[in-house]
């Protein structure tokens, strides 16, 4: 299918609207796996509708074909290939979860996602007593994933600085162990708030776990009738960030959002405040608005939060700001390398984003607003959404291959037209 590329313009120079943003991605999909591990005892409450959820809700669907099939005459070949295109945390979570099924599954994906690693989680699942293969290339899906798991080890150890989502794959399947699971992290453990959040979500589920030093450890133990609220998600709350901090005027409203959340992305609050936007939580959700304010911070720290770096890159390249970067190590294993994404896209402005070792710096002397800017986005949502704001200042903002924001927030583009923007398609 050819990508269609949009144009955006921007009426005025101010943001004003309640937006209406889809359930966090990143809790639904643990969810999911919480409902089907559970056997149906847990529940799943306003189910987002971006494309990794829907996409890993239809194989854990097809899954139970299969086991429901089994002795049929139906062919069943083809629930066999799961192919779950560019979702990151599917492949992630399932390639833990299949292998307690009992079926024999080839888990694939994308272009991209076959150039992305798994090899860190097929270790650990093979110690634990998983039989899986390589089908190309080792340490790459596809992935073949054998039936007739039998746990070997309960005790495993697991680098923290790679991503936490093989941790949390590890952790979502602990209590259906037979042995459970004691993990021991290694090294410093990045994006923590999203182990955090997986954990809550299990103990909402009625598995309760213990985290001593480096090692969370979880007892086989059954699951609790539940439901599980998918909360809106805080990272597509980050974009109306983005475009406040860019306006003159900002008065959003986002409802569904709460100051306790699980999300770690809700810190998009605390980094936005430092470009003068202010939170206020009230009437269930949070107000935006904002004020002429002085930009003091010049180091911000992402490594809990690295899905916010685009975004507060992005900003802090517009308004000049020579800020200071850490904690960017997962980006360049994400839907694309990400580091090299900014730096090829901000220098159409005229900014560098200078890498020296795990340290980038944004260099805005020679920053430009041009007239006209075309956005590549490298199949990677969140590098359309991330330079979307932009059209606050530009004129004229072309983004190539608008659908690729379905991955995370499908209804952006549209949400974008209830604040003055507008969104045509590139002829």
């Amino acid at each position: 299918m050819a990508k269609q590329n949009i144009i955006l313009t921007k009426k005025g120079n101010s943001a004003k609207g309640t937006i209406h943003l889809t359930g966090s991605k990143s809790e639904c999909n643990r969810a999911l796996i919480i409902q089907a591990l559970s056997g149906g005892k847990v529940k799943v409450e306003n189910m987002s509708d971006a494309a990794d959820a829907v996409t890993l809700k239809e194989v854990l669907s097809q899954q139970f074909e299969v086991e429901s099939q089994e002795d049929s005459e139906l062919n069943t070949e083809d629930l066999r290939l799961v192919n779950i295109g560019p979702a990151g945390t599917a492949m992630r979570f399932l390639t833990a979860y299949l292998p307690l099924q009992g079926n024999e599954v080839t888990l694939t994906g994308s272009e991209r996602m076959q150039q992305r690693p798994i090899g860190i989680l097929v270790d650990a699942m093979r110690k634990l007593g998983a039989r899986i293969d390589y089908v190309n290339n080792e340490g790459y899906p596809p992935i073949k994933i054998y039936g007739g798991f039998q746990q070997q080890a309960n005790r495993i150890s697991i680098k923290g600085d790679i991503s936490s989502q093989y941790i949390t794959a590890l952790l979502l399947i602990a209590s259906s162990l037979p042995k459970g699971l004691s993990m021991q992290i290694e090294g410093d453990l990045t994006s923590r708030p999203y182990v955090e959040m997986t954990l809550a979500m299990l103990k909402q589920a009625g598995i309760q776990h213990t985290w001593q030093d480096n090692v969370i450890t979880i007892e086989n133990q059954p699951f609790a009738e539940t439901a599980l609220h998918v909360e809106p998600d805080w990272s597509a709350a980050s974009y109306w960030y983005a475009i406040a901090a860019l306006s003159d005027e900002a008065e959003l409203f986002l409802p569904g959002l709460t100051s306790y959340s699980l999300q770690g992305d809700s810190v998009i609050t605390e980094l936005m405040a430092n470009f003068g936007i202010t939170s206020v939580f009230k009437d269930s959700g949070v107000y935006l608005t904002k004020e002429p304010k002085p930009i003091f911070r010049k180091i911000f720290d992402l490594k809990e939060c690295p899905d916010l770096a685009q975004t507060v890159i992005v900003v802090c390249a517009a308004l000049g700001h020579e800020a200071t970067f850490t904690g960017l190590e997962t980006l360049k294993i994400k839907e694309t390398d990400r580091i090299l994404a900014l730096q090829t896209e901000l220098a159409k402005i005229g900014v560098k984003l200078i890498e020296k070792g795990q340290v980038y710096k944004l260099d805005c002397s020679e920053k430009q607003i041009p007239q006209r800017m075309f956005v590549n986005t490298y199949d990677d949502h969140r590098m359309a959404m991330a330079f979307a704001p932009l059209a606050t200042l530009i004129p004229e903002l072309e983004v190539e291959d608008a659908d690729v924001v379905e991955k995370s927030y499908p209804a952006f583009w549209k949400d974008l037209e209830k604040v003055s923007f507008e969104v045509n398609p590139a002829k």
